[in-house]
């Protein structure tokens, strides 16, 4: 019974390729089928439905909740299955199969059915920075031409370097393996030409399914465009999926290349356009009430591939809502600093300066090319993963500084060369000091790799550098970067050529110092992440300390994106009732000025949310004013309010304290400008609306969270008369900023409830029991509390590696707030985030509601 309902449900699938599942159910009834057998039939593509909705990963945002069309591969498909033997041979596992298998299934299923008479789908797919779309939307063609789409145009960025590889690879992987199949508008080697015949490749009589990699310029689109509409007689029947990589990229809110785009779908009567990015910014601030390309039927997040080096690995990022800072990984030990003194030793002061620099090989610099001549020998003492091995020098996008850095590095390679042949004993030295001071912060075992020592790889180091290439890969140079003839070790100096959708094949090391202004350009200059196979725990950035903090925050945002578009698709909203919330920052953009048009303040509150500081100055004057202030709030509290002294852990916590007093302190204390949540200015404006709106934050609970005892320091802190407690220890993460340190955590999840009854809670103190219980105990009130940490306070022997001491002038007060969740009618400040502008798309919809309403 089961094996005949099973080709019964085959036949549906087959009738769906040709219709949608409505119109196959109709089809078999006209055949004579019975309704329990139809019902069944519902029933179970129902269930795939759901299946491939709700998969964990990737979380998408969808228009409406129809059937699907596409349920997956099936067993007479040609297309996938080539493609995923192919990968199963160079190497993939079963586990990577799946997830690429399931991603491209959840991204297809959200297209148009090849067979519907007319259809214009607008989507986008979310990924990571060198993390696999190229492989994702190669599967996704695959499965669509299995299914029937035909036309396949793919928007391979603005360089020809990024066209020609993109090239490379769908050609390897979909053409080479059915060649038969398939017919191609473009080559390697020459973008688009517009053939003489159109009906040759788009008529119905052709069964091969059209192959197009073109650049996103005006010349080559606008050609494109005009063969399209010689071809429309043809065009009804050819159903057309166009990939834009890179899709924040030129396509948004330009003048010539946007209005192309927009001009070849409305040439297609059939057309899915998927936008594909690492960095979606600029993608969701498109007006949605436009003729443009936002994404109005679906948003799919790409999950992170299992071993992918992303932002937040990197960097580490911010704790977000909900989360306990213990949780949120700080990521590895793998940047260093450049000082700002020798910035403009590498890079020009203006642009004008750019024609005659002469760049100097700065100390932190040479360090940096030692260190990856090293990491390449241990790498070939390992004989795995990748083996190309690559530094990347970014200081400027001018080809000039590009060129003015090809002699010193060429001089500093010949010499270094010559001196180990020799076996020089000052240079054999310096790099076994180099290689062991590095392999100590970022151990081998960490990551499951092969120890290295230094007398392994110093036999290999002359051979190294003999190899070493030293390319300037700019718009202007010859001599580029070439991963297809054999191993690569090569020092790139470039810019943008280097800067978007290109890899850099077993990048290790990366010298950054470019300025950059915005997010999307930051995030695309760091050909860093991706894999690292085989050398997962040599890869080291040297960057300043504001590039360094600039990325942890966009660590942040992404995080912060990704949530927003799970959260909303729990929430069953869409595109075009939701807008993604990014978050700002004060030096940063979001994106370039033109594509934030469309961007308006969003609205956010600090009902339910726990905030702490966690970067403090280490001058004396800045620490003094805090413990002058925090010392005035509490002797204040202590008269108001009704101090309670908890003897056995050596806390004071104090109820009842009148909300004037908080505010006071709040505009006394100074916040350190790098903890955005902790503005005093945004946290007083929220504590006045919600108290005039809902009375709410009236009186407050102050806790001075003391040090316990044999593990805390045992120098205590006076606030007032009956109020002294034992400092906290707290040590820094490692930089070379000695003005500012970075404590990572300061409040735990115990602290935050002090001022509750938790003896009911069973298991884990978690955040949502925490504000369960602010809910039912404390609705009105919040919680503020101070920490006094030893100035002196030094890392604890299992983390001597990677923290440092505090090394502050004074000891310094820590501030952690705590608010009870929001009530229906919480106050909102305009705070930190952007999003599109929805409002004109309701708009709109009123007027043509009212429209309909004067016709009737």
């Amino acid at each position: 019974m089961t094996d005949k309902f099973d080709q019964q449900y085959a036949a549906f699938l087959d009738l769906v390729d040709t219709g949608t599942p409505e119109t196959a159910i109709k089809k078999m009834e006209l055949f004579g089928a019975e309704d329990e057998l139809l019902q069944r039939i519902a029933e179970r593509h129902e269930r795939e439905t759901i299946r491939i909705r709700e998969r964990e990963e990737p979380r998408s945002v969808i228009l409406d909740n129809r059937y699907t069309w596409y349920t997956g591969p099936r067993p007479r498909d040609r297309y996938w299955p080539a493609l995923e033997e192919l990968l199963r041979k160079s190497g993939w596992s079963e586990q990577s199969l799946d997830d690429l298998d399931g991603a491209s299934t959840k991204v297809v299923s959200l297209l148009s059915h090849p067979q519907v008479p007319k259809f214009s789908t607008k989507g986008l797919v979310v990924g990571y920075v060198q993390s696999g779309k190229t492989t994702n939307f190669t599967a996704v063609t695959a499965k669509a031409a299995d299914r029937g789409y035909k036309l396949f145009i793919v928007l391979a960025g603005i360089h020809n370097g990024l066209r020609r590889q993109t090239q490379l690879r769908l050609v390897d992987q979909l053409v080479k393996p059915n060649p038969s199949r398939w017919l191609q508008l473009t080559d390697p080697d020459k973008d688009f030409t517009p053939p003489a015949n159109a009906a040759a490749y788009l008529s119905k009589n052709n069964k091969q399914h059209v192959l197009c990699v073109i650049k996103k310029n005006p010349r080559v689109l606008e050609k494109f465009s005009a063969w399209l509409e010689t071809a429309s007689e043809y065009l009804a029947d050819c159903p057309a999926l166009i990939i834009d990589d890179e899709a924040d990229q030129a396509t948004v809110a330009t003048e010539t290349i946007n209005p192309l785009i927009i001009e070849i779908l409305g040439r297609l009567p059939k057309s899915a356009y998927v936008g594909y990015t690492a960095t979606p910014f600029a993608n969701l601030l498109i007006d949605p009430s436009a003729k443009d390309l936002y994404p109005e039927h679906f948003i799919v997040n790409l999950p992170k591939p299992t071993g992918h080096f992303g932002t937040e690995v990197l960097f580490g990022r911010d704790v977000m809502d909900g989360e306990d800072p213990e949780d949120v990984f700080d990521g590895f030990d793998m940047i260093r600093q450049v000082p700002e003194s020798e910035v403009e030793l590498v890079r020009p002061s203006s642009r004008a300066d750019a024609d005659g620099f002469h760049p100097v090989l700065t100390d932190t610099l040479r360090t940096a090319i030692r260190y990856f001549w090293l990491s390449t020998a241990a790498r070939r003492v390992r004989k795995t993963g990748n083996p190309h091995s690559t530094m990347l020098v970014h200081t400027s996008v001018n080809t000039a500084v590009h060129n003015s850095f090809k002699h010193p590095l060429s001089k500093l390679r010949n010499e270094s060369e010559a001196l180990l042949r020799t076996g020089d004993a000052e240079l054999l030295t310096e790099l076994r000091q180099i290689w062991e001071r590095e392999t100590a912060r970022v151990p081998a075992d960490l990551f499951h790799e092969q120890q290295v020592t230094f007398d392994e790889l110093a036999p290999l180091l002359p051979g190294v550098l003999h190899d070493c290439r030293i390319i300037m890969d700019n718009s202007g140079s010859k001599d580029r970067l070439d991963y297809e003839n054999g191993p690569v070790v090569a020092i790139a100096v470039g810019g943008n050529t280097l800067s978007r959708g290109l890899t850099l094949e077993g990048l290790a090391v990366s010298f950054f110092v470019r300025s950059v202004s915005a997010y999307d350009t930051l995030l695309q200059m760091g050909r860093w992440f991706g894999f690292r196979n085989g050398y997962a725990d040599l890869p080291r950035i040297w960057m300043t300390d504001e590039l360094r903090d600039w990325f942890r925050h966009i660590a942040t945002v992404e995080s912060e994106m990704r949530r927003d578009i799970d959260v909303y698709m729990v929430e069953d909203k869409t595109p075009m009732t939701f807008a993604v919330r990014l978050r700002t920052h004060p030096a940063l953009r979001v994106t370039a000025a033109a594509k934030m048009a469309n961007a308006v303040p969003s609205a956010s509150a600090y009902g339910g949310l726990r905030i702490q500081t966690r970067y403090f100055r280490t001058d004396h004057d800045w620490l003094a004013g805090n413990q002058a202030a925090a010392r005035q709030l509490v002797g204040k509290a202590v008269l108001e309010g009704s101090p309670e002294l908890d003897r056995q852990d050596g806390n004071v916590l104090i109820r009842g304290v009148p909300h004037e007093l908080v505010t006071d302190f709040l505009r006394e204390y100074r916040f350190h400008e790098k903890s955005q949540e902790c503005d005093s200015k945004l946290l007083t404006d929220y504590i006045a609306r919600r108290i005039a709106k809902s009375g709410a934050l009236r009186g407050w609970n102050v806790a001075v969270i003391g040090g316990s005892a044999g593990t805390d320091s045992p120098k205590e802190f006076t606030f007032t008369d009956g109020c002294t407690v034992r400092m906290a220890t707290r040590s820094a993460l490692p930089g070379d900023d000695n003005d500012t340190v970075d404590i990572k955590t300061l409040m735990s999840r115990r602290d935050a409830a002090i001022d509750l009854d938790i003896s009911s809670v069973q298991g884990e103190l978690t955040e949502d029991k925490i504000k369960a219980l602010r809910l039912q105990q404390s609705p009105d009130s919040a919680l503020l509390a101070l920490y006094v940490i030893d100035k002196d306070s030094e890392p604890e022997a299992r983390r001597i590696l990677s923290r440092r001491a505090l090394n502050a002038a004074e000891d310094v007060i820590g501030v952690g707030l705590v608010f009870p969740p929001p009530s229906s009618d919480d106050s909102t400040v305009e705070w930190q985030y952007v999003a599109t502008n929805l409002a004109k798309v309701r708009i709109e919809e009123e007027d043509l509601s009212g429209l309909d309403a004067v016709d009737d």
